[in-house]
């Protein structure tokens, strides 16, 4: 067992090693492996990496700090995906797509040099979470949209790292004649109806030889992290109004039949693995007591190991919402709208990415660790500051959180890795991390993580070894399990997209892709 002062504050929040590419894997319950031998000195490529990323310091921070000051919603990244594609341009990467498999704010981007030769490509996020809005202080303070909007889980950062990274790495290409092909996916919504399913249902990852990632967490560290599948359902009750008071009778009540269903899920509750998570809300549940609701509604998500589980699982509610209906008179309607694979660890990509990440030094100003210090005091939280070093390697890892970057682990190998941009202890998806995101701790964060993956991307396309071993981990993680897309095949555009982004047209490219005035 590994002894370290770190890990218990560790085991609070996230350590999202591998990545974790979803919000709030709780450490509490991984357990780091003994034997945490150091890595490997890093390759040629770190040092090569680190003066690409320095000479690009501008465009990268420019897009962390831009996309940061005008946080957006999932499906509404207007500006932010456009901050993304400016830069990209400019760098000289063409842009495939826009409007990608039916999302607005979703894009491809590629450069090519030479004919043949490997495909990398880069998994760039940048949408926000509602009500973590903040300034760049350490305490809860309005930001400059407000507090309906935040980088809580620090997209802006993991945006500006992986689009960062893919220019950093055609420069390097091109020092030192490189054949090959790099494509930035611009992933919109990754905290609702990620683009990556919808991009995943079309195969577009399916020609690369690897795709690379990171996420913000309390440390820097990665990790054969396993993520759980979802599926997300609205279900929605149909009944009769009548004057709850006069004929009550006459009426059929939507609002017990989704009472009902809710009593039913928790029934369900005691006899599903206690690797699942069912979790709902209700959405809507009448307008007035004295009228008797004739609809109502309740969003839903259900989590597990795989996509067989979550199934099973949501086979299980469709029967509960129609025994709810049967009992109250009432019609259930129930719509899956979303779902996603679990993440498929990939370990030669996780190590060597471990081994770039421990070469890139832990530096923190006293003025940072102020800064860490006092959200941790406003959060009554330990003021341990920042993590100062790296975790070792950690093993397998399987938590309750969920990504969209499971449907791409399907398809192609992936590799992800963490990097500290939080005060220790501190959860993802509050104030502080929108705090942190703001100011010099993001910075580094962005330019760091652009190091490790430029680096990383450079090492795949240069050797044959690499990208063998990251495709026969690939080939033994997922057998033969066939890749069928959660989404229906109904569905062209995410269910929550604004009215003014619904598509009108055959073309790819929305019908008004900005906001009205």
């Amino acid at each position: 067992m590994i002894h370290d002062p770190l890990l218990p504050a560790a085991r609070r929040d996230v350590l999202l090693g591998a990545a974790a590419l979803a919000p709030g894997i709780a450490l509490a319950q991984a357990q780091a492996p003994a034997g945490g031998a150091a890595p490997a000195s890093p390759p040629p490529s770190a040092a090569a990496a680190a003066r690409a990323v320095e000479a690009l310091r501008d465009p990268v921070l420019r897009i962390s700090r831009e996309v940061w000051a005008n946080a957006e919603l999932s499906l509404a990244e207007v500006r932010s995906h456009a901050i993304h594609i400016r830069e990209l341009e400019a760098a000289g990467f063409r842009i495939t797509s826009r409007g990608t498999s039916g999302v607005p704010t979703a894009f491809v981007a590629e450069w090519s040099r030479g004919t043949g030769g490997p495909v990398i490509g880069y998994l760039t996020e940048y949408d926000a979470l509602p009500g973590l809005g903040n300034a760049a202080e350490p305490r809860q303070a309005p930001g400059p949209t407000g507090a309906a909007v935040g980088h809580g889980c620090g997209h802006n950062m993991l945006g500006a790292g992986c689009t960062g990274g893919a220019i950093a790495l055609k420069r390097m290409m091109e020092e030192a004649g490189t054949a090959g092909t790099v494509r930035v996916y611009g992933c919109a919504a990754e905290e609702m109806e990620g683009a990556k399913v919808y991009m995943a249902r079309e195969n577009l990852f399916a020609d690369l030889d690897a795709a690379l990632a990171w996420h913000p967490a309390p440390f820097a560290g990665a990790a054969l992290a396993r993520l759980n599948a979802t599926s997300k359902a609205k279900i929605a009750f149909r009944g009769r109004t009548a004057h709850a008071g006069f004929a009550p009778w006459e009426g059929r009540s939507a609002l017990k039949g989704a009472e009902l269903f809710g009593i039913g899920i928790q029934m369900m509750r005691e006899h599903i693995l206690p690797s699942a998570r069912v979790h709902y809300v209700y959405e809507q549940a009448g307008v007035a007591p004295n009228v008797v609701p004739d609809y109502a509604q309740i969003w839903i998500v259900l989590r597990d190991l795989d996509r067989p589980k979550v199934d099973s699982l949501v086979e299980w509610v469709r029967q509960i919402a129609e025994g709810a209906a049967t009992a109250t008179q009432t019609r259930a309607e129930v719509d899956v709208f979303f779902g996603t694979y679990d993440l498929l660890p990939n370990e030669p990509l996780a190590r060597h990415l471990y081994r770039h990440l421990t070469a890139v030094p832990i530096e923190w100003t006293a003025e940072e660790q102020d800064f860490a210090r006092a959200c941790q005091r406003a959060m009554n939280l330990p003021e341990a500051g920042m993590s100062p070093r790296h975790l070792p390697f950690l093993g397998e890892i399987a938590a309750g959180g969920s990504t969209d970057v499971g449907d791409v682990s399907y398809q192609v190998p992936v590799g992800v890795f963490a990097w500290p941009t939080l005060p220790l202890g501190v959860s993802l998806h509050t104030w502080a991390v929108t705090a942190c995101g703001g100011m010099s701790i993001g910075d580094k964060a962005s330019l760091n993580t652009a190091r490790v993956l430029a680096a990383a991307g450079f090492d795949l396309m240069t050797d044959a070894a690499l990208r063998e071993a990251a495709k026969a981990d690939f080939r033994t993680r997922r057998g033969d399990r066939p890749f069928i897309s959660p989404i229906p095949a109904s569905r062209r555009q995410p269910l929550g997209l604004p009215a003014f982004m619904v598509k009108t047209g055959d073309d790819e490219v929305a019908a008004a892709i900005h906001p009205p005035a």
